[in-house]
C-alpha cells in the first residue's frame, strides 16, 4: 500500500502523544532481557518467546513495534537482531540503560505518572498519594527494586561522570566528600583521574552497604573512606570540597537549604560546594531538565529542577555565593559555590 508523501499537519503531535506506548515496549524488552538473548546474533521470535516464557505472537508484535523506531531490526520474517540503540538494553555493556529503562517503566512510577492530574491540582507528588509513603521509604521497604535503582543510577553516572571530568578541574582538591554519593561511581571516577586525592563516600547505611561491589573493583579503596549517616542531620567534616550529584533536585527549597547549610557547617572557610544538576534554560529552549522537572513533581515531595537564578537564591539562603556554572557534554552542569 502506497503511503502519501505528505504528512498530516497534526502528525508532529502524534509521536510525543503516544510516547508512553514506546516507553512501555522498551520497559518490557528490558525486563525480559531480549537484548541479552540477542547478544550472539539474530534469533527467531519463537525462540525468544520460549526463553522469556512469553506468548509467541505478542513477542513478535512487541519486537516489530520496537524495530519500527530503531530498537532491534527484523532481518527476515520473524527473525530479530540488535541495532546500535538496542545494544544499550544489554546488561553488561558500557553505558547500559537496561536498569534505567526498567525503573522508568516499572509499575510504581508508571502508575504515579498516570496520576499526574493529582499533582497538577494539588502541587503534591502523586507517588506518595498512591503508595502512602515517599519514594525513598518505598525503596527501603522494597530492596529488590532498590538494587535496580542503584544499578540504574550507577549506569547513568558513568555517562555523566565522563562529562563532568572533562568539563571541571578537580586538581586543587585534596579531599572530596561525596554527599549522598550512592554506589560511588562518580567519586571513584574522580579518584581514578586524580591520584593524589582522597575521598569520603557518604550516604544512608543501606546504600553504603550496597556500594562495596563497585568500590572493590575501582582500585581506589586505599584512598576512600565510607561514612554512613543522614545528610539532614550531619555531614562529615574536613573536606576541601563537597559534592552533591542529583541531590538538591530531589527536595523542595526548605529541605534543600537544610542540606546545603549542613554542608556549610562541615566545610572550612576555603571549602567549595559542587552541585551536579540539570539547570533549566530560559524561554522555549529544549531541555531534558524541563521534562525531568515534571518527573520530580510526580515522584518526589517538593522535588524540582531549577534555573540558574533559582540556584543562586537557594545557595544564598544557605550562606553560599554562586561562583560558576560549567556545562558538560551530558544534560547536567557543575554548579560551583563558596562561602559568602
Amino acid at each position: 500500500m502506497k503511503r502519501s508523501s505528505q504528512p498530516e499537519p497534526n502528525s508532529a503531535l502524534n509521536n510525543p502523544a503516544t510516547g508512553y506506548w514506546v516507553s512501555q515496549c522498551i520497559y518490557i524488552a528490558a525486563k525480559l532481557g531480549i537484548a541479552d538473548l540477542l547478544k550472539e546474533g539474530e534469533q527467531h521470535c519463537d525462540a525468544l518467546a520460549t526463553a522469556t516464557n512469553s506468548n509467541k505472537d505478542a513477542i513478535y508484535r512487541l519486537l516489530r513495534a520496537l524495530a519500527s523506531v530503531g530498537i532491534f531490526a527484523e532481518t527476515q520474517p520473524q527473525y530479530f537482531q540488535l541495532t546500535p540503540l538496542a545494544t544499550y538494553l544489554q546488561s553488561d555493556v558500557s553505558n547500559s540503560l537496561k536498569a534505567y529503562a526498567i525503573i522508568l517503566g516499572a509499575e510504581q512510577p508508571y502508575q504515579a505518572w498516570g496520576n499526574l492530574m493529582y499533582s497538577m491540582q494539588t502541587g503534591q507528588n502523586a507517588f506518595e498519594n498512591l503508595y502512602g509513603m515517599n519514594s525513598y521509604e518505598f525503596l527501603q521497604q522494597n530492596p529488590t527494586l532498590g538494587k535496580i535503582v542503584d544499578r540504574a543510577m550507577t549506569d547513568l553516572s558513568g555517562v555523566e561522570s565522563a562529562g563532568v571530568l572533562t568539563a571541571y578541574d578537580f586538581s586543587s582538591i585534596g579531599k572530596l566528600v561525596d554527599v549522598g554519593g550512592g554506589n560511588g561511581r562518580l567519586l571513584s571516577s574522580i579518584l581514578q583521574a586524580y591520584s593524589t586525592m582522597t575521598g569520603v563516600l557518604f550516604d544512608r547505611p543501606d546504600v553504603i552497604d550496597r556500594a562495596s561491589d563497585l568500590l572493590s573493583t575501582a582500585g581506589v579503596s586505599d584512598r576512600l573512606q565510607l561514612a554512613k549517616g543522614d545528610f539532614f542531620n550531619t555531614i562529615p567534616e574536613g573536606g576541601d570540597a563537597y559534592l552533591l550529584k542529583h541531590i538538591i533536585h530531589n527536595w523542595g527549597d526548605e529541605q534543600a537549604i537544610a542540606i546545603l547549610k549542613n554542608c556549610y557547617q562541615a566545610m572550612g572557610e576555603a571549602g567549595r560546594l559542587l552541585a551536579i544538576e540539570m539547570v533549566i534554560p530560559p524561554g522555549n529552549e529544549p531541555s531534558a531538565g524541563k521534562l525531568m522537572d515534571i518527573n520530580m513533581l510526580v515522584m518526589c515531595a517538593g522535588g524540582r529542577e531549577r534555573t540558574e537564578a533559582e540556584y543562586g537564591e537557594l545557595l544564598k539562603a544557605a550562606g553560599f555565593k554562586l561562583t560558576l556554572i560549567v556545562p558538560t557534554a551530558s544534560d547536567v552542569s557543575v554548579i560551583e559555590a563558596v562561602k559568602d
